[in-house]
């Protein structure tokens, strides 16, 4: 049986995630998953990818907001229901869709914190950016993730790969939404549709990885792994490939434990695994 073991969501895109036991799935993907974002002074979106730092600002969810707390600063609460300046467009991506700074003492936190200048923005609930139509059904989609509403990650997976390595590297590296054990390393490559707790995901394409992996998430150094790992098997069309992503069709709510049922498998045969070598090879 394949089951959910793990749940993560990133309030703020590219912070550190938080370990959830349940979530409610909306329609742009899991509550409150990246529905902040950080940006420049011009307000052009900011990632780990060229500020590591950003790994070190830890969220969490309280009651009644996001508390962000970070080893220099005292703890900022952003509140759920907190007054916000009027609307514009913002870039995500390819993508333009609209948000909404929230005030300047919270972008005073953050640039101090940082140490760059920097601004928070978030997506209200009228602000629908759709996923790419390529890939999903009209209508689809998500918050400021940077295309898809979920990554689907296999603990199978993680572990095939931390066998071809000298140093294990821990699931948070890849900053998946939902995690799940049972099946053999990489079956998530080939699902099409599955079930979890009445909801329908769809695969919509493998996750090309980026430098953001070789990020350590407690201490924001920067290494050479997993990517070169990774790219001695897991390459296609040039990216290098681990975990896929979904879309969805309807709401509800999952919960580690959940069954996930897989009820069609892609026809195409997406990714071929290699023998793997040895590690003195």
């Amino acid at each position: 049986m394949l089951q959910v073991s793990e749940l993560f969501i990133y309030p703020i895109k590219s912070l550190g995630g938080i370990s959830v036991q349940s979530a409610v799935v909306t329609t742009r993907g899991l509550q409150h998953d990246r529905r902040w974002m950080l940006v420049n002074e011009h307000g052009l979106f900011i990632t780990q990818r060229e500020f590591p730092q950003m790994a070190l600002l830890k969220a969490r969810v309280e009651p009644n907001g996001i508390a962000v707390d970070h080893h220099s600063k005292s703890t900022l609460l952003i509140p759920f229901n907190c007054e916000r300046k009027p609307l514009q467009q913002f870039a995500v991506w390819d993508d333009t869709c609209m948000g909404q700074y929230v005030n300047d003492e919270f972008d005073q936190w953050f640039s101090d914190a940082l140490n760059m200048k920097c601004r928070l923005v978030y997506m209200p609930d009228d602000s629908e950016r759709e996923v790419d139509q390529r890939y999903a059904k009209p209508g689809m989609i998500t918050s400021f993730a940077d295309a898809y509403p979920f990554l689907l990650i296999g603990q199978s997976s993680l572990d095939d790969l931390n066998t071809r390595m000298a140093q294990p590297l821990p699931m948070n590296r890849f900053r998946p939404n939902i995690v799940f054990t049972g099946g053999n390393a990489y079956s998530e490559d080939l699902m099409n549709q599955i079930n979890i707790a009445s909801i329908t995901f769809y695969g919509a394409k493998l996750c090309a990885r980026c430098v953001l992996t070789t990020i350590d998430q407690q201490t924001a150094i920067k290494a050479k792994e997993p990517l070169k790992t990774l790219a001695s098997y897991r390459m296609k069309n040039n990216k290098i490939m681990f975990g896929q992503n979904l879309v969805h069709e309807n709401t509800g709510t999952i919960t580690v434990g959940d069954e996930l049922k897989v009820l069609s498998t892609h026809q195409d045969e997406r990714f071929i695994i290699p023998q793997k070598p040895s590690l003195t090879a």
